[in-house]
Parts: structure tokens; sequence; C-alpha cells
């Protein structure tokens, strides 16, 4: 890559409206432009001008239904990038919530969340540890599934698809957490999972993900995590 390509790519996140569509789309969701508009406070003529420099950029792909347009990231990598310039960008000395509502949803975002595709949060630490604990993940030379790790998949009924050049299992610095949680093929399938069978139920507006009853049961089964870590 050119100094310019760099340059050009990182002008793409130099802007705040823009910034804000990125982390929102962090949810993995396609959205539309004027979701994405009300979502940053700004007028709908400015978020479309604003997508438009995002998808030239390839930094977003758009998709079409009728007359309704959608954007989603357009692959894994940004949403890793997204996620690593948040963790980078945090403050050492956290800004306090304006409001009781921003600090109860700070909260519930910090306890679980998407991160695009995987968990991510203590939620997604917790996993992470716990399959470190039992011999199923390397962390030390970068993450990496063990055979006893892609066993515990095929244990789980969790298929891993590999497809394409997106590697199994590859950390991403959370951002609330300061360290790596699970992402890569397993992370995505493992979330897939937690919200098929009900582990996991979204909650609130944002990417927040709530653990239910019968997922500490799971998670306490399969990996040895205590409820009290999930709560």
């Amino acid at each position: 890559m050119a100094a310019s390509d760099l340059a050009a790519l990182a002008a793409l996140f130099a802007d705040e409206s823009r910034a804000a569509f990125l982390l929102a789309l962090l949810d993995g969701r396609a959205w539309t432009a004027g979701e994405l508009a009300r979502h940053a406070g700004v007028a709908p003529s400015t978020a479309s001008e604003h997508l438009g420099k995002l998808v030239a950029g390839g930094v977003l792909a758009e998709e079409r239904q009728g007359r309704h347009r959608y954007v989603r990231l357009a692959d894994p990598g940004i949403a890793h990038l997204v996620e690593d310039l948040a963790a980078r960008s945090e403050p050492e000395v956290p800004v306090p919530p304006r409001s009781l509502r921003a600090a109860s949803a700070g909260q519930a975002m910090a306890r679980g969340r998407t991160c695009y595709d995987h968990l991510a949060g203590r939620l997604g630490i917790a996993i992470a540890d716990a399959m470190t604990e039992r011999g199923l993940l390397h962390q030390d030379t970068g993450f990496a599934l063990t055979d006893r790790g892609l066993a515990w998949f095929d244990e789980q009924g969790i298929p891993l698809a590999r497809k394409g050049r997106r590697p199994v299992a590859r950390g991403c610095l959370d951002w609330t957490e300061r360290r790596p949680h699970l992402a890569g093929l397993a992370g995505a399938a493992l979330c897939r999972h937690a919200l098929d069978a009900g582990w996991c139920v979204r909650i609130g507006s944002e990417r927040a993900v709530k653990v239910t009853p019968e997922g500490e049961t799971a998670l306490r089964t399969g990996l040895g995590i205590p409820a009290t870590a999930l709560r």
C-alpha cells in the first residue's frame, strides 16, 4: 500500500459523523441512510454524502432492495479495524456518563455486546479465557484453536464453515476490556449459535446482549464459566 492510499483510508475515518456510522454498523446489520442520519444527528443529505465516500473507499458495501438503499461494513477486516481504533482511542480516564440512561447503556455494552459478528465485552473475554484455560484456544502466539478446540465446536453442534481467507480464530482488541476476545470464523459461529440457541438475547437499541438462564447453564456446562462472571 502506498502512503497516499493509507492517508486516503485514514481520511475516511477522520470525520465524527462517519465515525458514528461505522460504530453503529458494528452490530453487523445493514442500515438505511435515514437510520444512520438519525443515529448520528445529521441531515439525510449529509448522511448520503458521507456514505457515498465510505462506499467509494471500500469501507462500506451497498445493497438495494426496491427503492431502499442499505449499507453495511464491507467485510470482517473493516469491522476489526473499527473496533481496534475504538479501543486505541478510548481515553485512559473514562468520561463520566451524562445521564442515568447513558450510564445504564454503557454498563450493558461493557458487560456483553456484539462486535460485528462475534461476542465482546466481559462476556467475550470470559469465553476466550475459559477456552484458553481448557486448552481449546492458544493465545500465546496469536489466536488459534487447538485440536481439542475444533472438537469442542463439533461437540456443541457449531459448524465452522471454512470458506475464503478469513482465519478460523483471530484476536480482536476489546475496547472496554483492553484485552483480545475471539473473532474470526470461530468467534462468528459461536456468536451466531449463542443468539440462535437463546444463550444470549439482544437488549436495547445498541449492540448490547444479555446472557439468558439457558445461556448461563450452557456456558457453565460447556466452558466452566460461573454465572456470576456473566452478569
